[in-house]
Parts: structure tokens; C-alpha cells; sequence
């Protein structure tokens, strides 16, 4: 009998490559993807096929899919500032969604465990639940790609008769990050480097991204036809708890708390952080659409739904985060400078 094989886009990236070590421990045949494999150094020791193959180009994703079983489709732009957002973030994760499924489709793949985001999700209940539908929110163009690309994943596998299950992780951290830091990262980052002088009174919730992974599989093994699953935690944390985990755990540091300031002052901020990005081109801290959008969001969430169905059972965000913060500490030449 011929092993089912697994393959996993967007393998060099945070969770993508997770996802491949955790189905390799467990003994699956994994064909990994990268836009750009000369650097193979995210690979090196792991018994897999890696191969390139761009979001962008449907020809290469087809050619990637000869064969495969269980498509793990986790490759997507992540990134919440652009200079062009609609071409750079919104186009590409539509474009992108529809090449996967389509070249899925033409490949003849069985099942897509289809990663989408928390972004995805209505947050205007609490503790924000699946069945709540999709993101009304129109103000962020990475939460409309997120939310316009799991809407179109769903059509084009129901229309084209392939089973998908989606995924909605929440900020994902920890270990095995050999690429540039995600956004989500990025803020523990900010705190070990003493950067955040300001509290933005915004929550996040924080999840083990071997958990996701772990999720994602479980996706796949137990997940229902058409179904949606959040991969993160039930209870968010706010910055300022966040830090006092960081002081707590590295005393040593003697990381300050951030000040507690009001919004007007926070939009200030932010306004000017965009036009110095304008002239940089470099991400902002603060944008006045993350104000909008996220400031005194609770992301607190009933993941009831995937713990009864999938069996998923991620670590305390606590956990998640002193995990997270040792890491970075351990590998500081490499990821904070």
C-alpha cells in the first residue's frame, strides 16, 4: 500500500515549519514548499522533500501537488502594514487562496486543512466563538484578507466538491522561529529590547505555535467537512501583563512598566509613527487603524469547539509566553538585534 503523503506551503515560514517537524515526528511522508529553497538551512536534518513553489504561480503549485493526500495550505502574507496594502497584503492572499485551492483541485488532493486567522472570526460577542460568522469589521486590510480568503477557500472547495477544514490561530510564539520575527513575535521582542514605553491598552492572545501546529493536524485526522476550528487560548493578556511575566522571569533586566496614556495621546503617536513610515518605508510601531481596531478588544475566546472535536489542548498563554521570551533570550544575537 502507497504512504499518503502531506505537504505543507509556506515551510520556511513560523508555523509552516512547525507543521512539518510535528507530521515528521509523527511519522508522515511531508513534502515541504518554499518560494525560495537556496537557503536551505530552515530544512537542514529534516527528512522531507523540499521543493519551490510561489502562491502566486498556480502552474508551480500544481507540480507540487502531484500525489499528495492532506495539503496543508498555511503560506500567506503576513503582515499588517504596507505601503501598498491592497496590493501587497489584500491581492496577494486572494490571488494566492485561489491558486491553492484551484491547483488542490486540479491535482486531485483529497483534504485542504486551509490556515486562516482569528482575524476571520466576529468579534463582537464575548468569548468570541466560531459560530458567531465572519469578520464584519471593514477598517484592516490584513483582517479583510484573512476574512475574504477563508469565504473564498470555502466556495471554491464546495463548488469544486474537496473537502477543506479551516484553521483560526490566534498570536502565535515560540520556538523554532528561524526566520524574521512575526508581528505577533515581534512585540515580546520589543519588550526584551525595552521599547514599549507606552501601554496601547490593546490585548493579545497568545498561543504555543507547536500547539497550532498540532492543531492543524488534528485538523486533519478529526476535523468535519466545511468546518471551522480556533487554534489559540481562552483568555487574552494585555501588554502591561505581559510585561510583568518578563519582569518576573528576567528580573535581571529590570524592564520597566509600560505608562498608561489616554487614546488621544495614542493616536498622536501613531499618526506621527505613519508619516516617519512613509518616509522610511519601514512598518510603524502604532498605526491609527490598530487603535481602531484593536484598542481595549477583548480576544478572549471559546475554544470548546475544538477541544471536544479535534482534542485540542494548547498550554496556559502564561506558559506560552516565559517559553517564548526564554527562547528569544537564547538566541538573542540571532533574533533581537
Amino acid at each position: 500500500m502507497e504512504s499518503k503523503l502531506s505537504l505543507v506551503n509556506g515551510a520556511n515560514g513560523h508555523l509552516g515549519n512547525n507543521l512539518v517537524r510535528l507530521l515528521l515526528d509523527k511519522g508522515i511522508n511531508v513534502r515541504a514548499t518554499a518560494r525560495n529553497i537556496k537557503n536551505k538551512e530552515i530544512f537542514k536534518g529534516l527528512d522531507c522533500e523540499v521543493v519551490e513553489s510561489d502562491l502566486m504561480d498556480k502552474n508551480s503549485l500544481i507540480k507540487a501537488l502531484q500525489g499528495v493526500d492532506t495539503f496543508y495550505a498555511v503560506a500567506a502574507v503576513f503582515k499588517l502594514w504596507a505601503k501598498d496594502q491592497q496590493k501587497e497584503i489584500y491581492e496577494i492572499n486572494l490571488k494566492g487562496t485561489q491558486n491553492a485551492i484551484e491547483a488542490a483541485v486540479e491535482a486531485g488532493v483529497k483534504k485542504i486543512v486551509f490556515v486562516s486567522s482569528i482575524a476571520a472570526l466576529n468579534f463582537s460577542s464575548n468569548p468570541i466563538k466560531e459560530s458567531d460568522g465572519n469578520n464584519p469589521n471593514r477598517q484592516n486590510v490584513y483582517f479583510n484578507s484573512k476574512n475574504d480568503s477563508e469565504l473564498l477557500a470555502f466556495e471554491l472547495a464546495k463548488k469544486n466538491g474537496i473537502e477543506l477544514v479551516s484553521v483560526l490561530p490566534s498570536s502565535m510564539i515560540g520556538s523554532n522561529a528561524f526566520r524574521e520575527l512575526t508581528p505577533s513575535y515581534n512585540l515580546l521582542k520589543l519588550i526584551l529590547k525595552k521599547q514599549i514605553p507606552i501601554d496601547t491598552e490593546m490585548t493579545f492572545n497568545w498561543v504555543d505555535v507547536k500547539d497550532v501546529a498540532e492543531g492543524c493536524y488534528l485538523a486533519a485526522t478529526k476535523g468535519k467537512n466545511g468546518e471551522r476550528y480556533i487554534l489559540a487560548n481562552e483568555k487574552c493578556m494585555t501588554i502591561r501583563e505581559t510585561v510583568i511575566i518578563t519582569q518576573q522571569l528576567l528580573p535581571e533586566m529590570k524592564i520597566k512598566l509600560p505608562i498608561i496614556v489616554p487614546k488621544s495621546v495614542l493616536y498622536i503617536v501613531a499618526y506621527l509613527m505613519e508619516v516617519g513610515s512613509k518616509l522610511t518605508g519601514k512598518a510603524p510601531l502604532l498605526t491609527v487603524n490598530n487603535i481602531d481596531v484593536y484598542f481595549g478588544l477583548q480576544q478572549n475566546f471559546d475554544i470548546s469547539k475544538s477541544k471536544k472535536e479535534l482534542g485540542f489542548n494548547p498550554k496556559p498563554p502564561t506558559q506560552a509566553v516565559e517559553e517564548a521570551l526564554k527562547y528569544l533570550q537564547d538566541n538573542k544575537e540571532r533574533l533581537l538585534n
